[in-house]
């Protein structure tokens, strides 16, 4: 949340936790937030920034809801995109067949936030 409130106030925020309490197994990282008022190109710059970080899985930067969510590309593509209902299932199955796919995104989303932190401010 601090790292993406760098580039504009945030008006909502998700982020799943990397442990499911109840099953005990890591789940899929990916972040939901919106801006209360997101500045002309911060998406671009963004999708760029997270571009630039040597992730273990593809992400993208998803801004056609009103809600942005960066996740592994792969979600995006087997859900068949965000306003599918498949989506939750999609990502059920992951966090319940795919422990290592879980792993690296959440290896990956601590690399993202970290870069994300340290960036110049446009």
């Amino acid at each position: 949340m601090k790292a993406l409130s760098r580039f504009g106030e945030l008006a909502w925020f998700k982020l799943p936790t990397e442990c499911n309490a109840e099953r005990g197994y890591r789940q899929l990282a990916y972040m939901g937030w919106r801006y209360k008022a997101p500045k002309e190109g911060i998406d671009r710059f963004i999708e760029s920034v997270v571009k630039g970080v040597p992730t273990q899985l593809e992400w993208v930067l998803d801004v056609t809801r009103m809600n942005w969510v960066l996740l592994p590309e792969r979600v995006l593509i087997e859900a068949q995109g965000l306003a599918d209902p498949a989506f939750a299932e999609v990502i059920h199955s992951m966090n319940t067949q795919d422990q290592e796919f879980c792993i690296k995104s959440i290896d990956d989303i601590d690399l993202i936030v970290q870069h994300l932190q340290r960036i110049p401010i446009p």
